[in-house]
């Protein structure tokens, strides 16, 4: 199955851009109601405990991973695939992050998004992260639905 960023044309976001080398490149996938996402640690996304993931990864994951599960349940709605065109963006208007424990980073995170909410240019998404089985934090996304103009 093809990760919901692999659909994205011309994405350079450092958390899901399928586009941009460097970054986390992480990969969603959505079965109409949940997305999962397994992702592996790279040693230099340590706190400051070298054996725990920094926080700050935690919450782009949480971010990259709610918004592609907003524009595919957008694509849904819609009956169409998931990057046809016209393109459907959204954007980040709101992240929350609990941290519950500490992540470790020597093993995958899975990630679980749903949707709670959805409007017409709005929605809210509930996601976990955990490692070893057990939620080490968990977030609400706000992503708000935007022109594919935004990318001008």
């Amino acid at each position: 199955m093809t990760a919901i960023q692999d659909n994205f044309k011309d994405n350079h976001c450092y958390g899901c851009g399928a586009d941009n080398p460097l970054g986390m490149q992480i990969k969603s996938h959505w079965d109409g109601k949940i997305s999962t996402c397994t992702y592996v640690p790279r040693p230099e996304q340590s706190a400051g405990p070298t054996h725990l993931l920094y926080g700050g990864a935690i919450a782009s994951l949480i971010d990259c991973h709610s918004v592609g599960t907003a524009i595919a349940n957008y694509y849904d709605l819609e009956k169409r695939d998931i990057g046809t065109d016209p393109q459907i963006w959204c954007v980040t208007g709101r992240l929350t992050v609990n941290y519950l424990k500490p992540t470790p980073i020597d093993q995958p995170v899975e990630l679980r998004a749903v949707v709670k909410q959805c409007a017409e240019k709005k929605t809210i998404l509930e996601c976990t992260v955990s490692s070893g089985g057990e939620v080490t934090a968990q977030g609400e996304v706000i992503a708000v639905r935007v022109p594919y103009s935004w990318r001008e």
